[in-house]
């Protein structure tokens, strides 16, 4: 199982950290999802593509960082 450090810009209370979790957590492989809010960190563990974890925050209405 692998576990993958993203940074995603615009998250700024819980009610933000909510839905970027629940939009990741919804892909397909993804176990666990865990959010620093202060940094912006999103740690995806299982298996997941990228691009997969970049459409779902966005979905979030959040972006991921380049």
């Amino acid at each position: 199982m692998s576990e993958t450090t993203y940074h995603v810009t615009g998250m700024t209370c819980q009610h933000c950290v909510a839905s970027v979790t629940e939009e990741v957590g919804a892909i397909d492989g993804v176990t666990d999802v865990k959010i620093d809010l202060p940094s912006g960190a999103v740690t995806v563990v299982g298996s997941a593509e990228e691009t997969a974890v970049r459409a779902a925050v966005e979905e979030a209405g959040y972006e991921l960082a380049s």
